[in-house]
């Protein structure tokens, strides 16, 4: 997995010894997706919003990067979301930049890499104005069911609040 230290406030993030361009292979092609996630973030919620989805990845980038689309209903309203996965050959580290449908942006990029089916991807962002580190991680131990969760820090990595899980079902061509 990618290595996190802070320093001076500053996030560093070294690559595995495995990472590599075919870490997201898994990840092409078209997805149900069971979403679970917080109803509030950071103020000790214990209410869970549930939602299914579908998704679609593509290789983009002659293979060192992937894009995905994920469609879904929120409250009644259509919600759209895309993911851009990048490999840097030089450095050895993905990044990973999420837009969607409500902010029609980019939002920072989560940084890290794959060791084994375990990939950690990090940021520091604002969330409601808080500055959280926020931390991504993929398990592809089933590469027919992968997971993906999220976690914020308010307290510079001391403590995370797991806030949104996705469950993947893969689906026939």
């Amino acid at each position: 997995m990618s290595q996190l230290t802070i320093t001076n406030g500053q996030l560093q993030i070294s690559a595995s010894a495995t990472s590599a361009p075919t870490d997201f292979d898994f990840f092409i092609g078209n997805w149900k997706v069971h979403n679970r996630k917080l109803k509030t973030r950071l103020n000790q919620c214990d209410e869970w919003l549930e939602f299914d989805a579908d998704l679609e990845c593509h290789f983009i980038l002659n293979r060192y990067g992937n894009t995905d689309q994920i469609i879904t209903e929120l409250d009644g309203t259509s919600f759209h979301g895309t993911t851009f996965r990048l490999f840097n050959p030089k450095t050895r580290l993905w990044s990973l930049y999420w837009a969607d449908s409500n902010n029609v942006v980019l939002d920072v990029p989560q940084v890290g890499s794959f060791d084994g089916p375990i990939g950690r991807f990090y940021a520091r962002d604002l969330y409601e104005g808080t500055p959280v580190i926020v931390v991504f991680e993929w398990n592809q131990t089933d590469p027919q069911h992968p997971t993906w969760q999220q976690a914020f820090s308010a307290d510079n990595g001391l403590t995370w609040e797991w806030n949104w899980y996705m469950t993947y079902e893969r689906q026939a061509g």
